[in-house]
């Protein structure tokens, strides 16, 4: 089976490629370069939904989303669906703002939490099932680590005492919200079959 991932992203195409190994009965393949969906939801699954319908629509297949981003407790759950655009700038600026607001909030929840929202749609954009996964962890001070991007420098992984950008693939793999979410997705697809 033949399922365009909405996605115009290569490395995020690999990265669920390689997650679903041994699942030989789904066939991703990357958007054309003409997809675009606004992310206008007010939820992870609202975008996800928005995304998964886009592209099934423009290709006529089935088609799987993802959105995610960082729940931060002191925040009240910010920067949430905002994550990637939290502020104007990069990856950096974006956790720099994220560790000073933490510490001007006051509160000692220091907890936060990666979500990942999957959609899985009919080629006539008709959202078939939904998965919403969570990595639960806490925001650090300081940064560590060079593996990941986002926020996985601030992001400490009580299981390994370590951020998420310390770990290796396999490690961020038993944990992470987007491979939970796609082990999920992965299983019902199989299911389909």
């Amino acid at each position: 089976m033949k399922v365009v991932l909405a996605t115009k992203n290569p490395g995020k195409l690999r990265e669920l490629q390689e997650l679903a190994s041994g699942n030989t009965s789904v066939e991703l393949v990357l958007a054309p370069d003409s997809f675009n969906a606004e992310e206008t939801g007010n939820t992870f699954l609202a975008n996800a939904e928005i995304k998964a319908r886009a592209a099934a629509l423009a290709t006529g297949l089935p088609a799987v989303a993802d959105d995610s981003g960082i729940e931060v407790n002191a925040l009240g759950g910010r920067p949430g669906v905002y994550s990637a655009r939290y502020c104007e700038g990069s990856d950096a600026d974006r956790r720099l703002k994220l560790g000073r607001e933490v510490k001007e909030s006051g509160s000692s929840d220091r907890g936060a939490a990666f979500v990942c929202a999957m959609v899985y749609c009919s080629p006539a954009g008709v959202v078939l099932h939904t998965v919403e996964e969570r990595w639960h962890g806490s925001i650090q001070d300081k940064e560590t680590g060079s593996n990941g991007f986002g926020y996985d420098p601030i992001f400490y992984v009580e299981e390994f005492k370590r951020s998420a950008a310390e770990l290796t693939m396999q490690e961020k793999n038993l944990l992470s919200h987007r491979a939970k979410a796609w082990r999920a997705m992965s299983k019902y697809l199989q299911e389909l079959r």
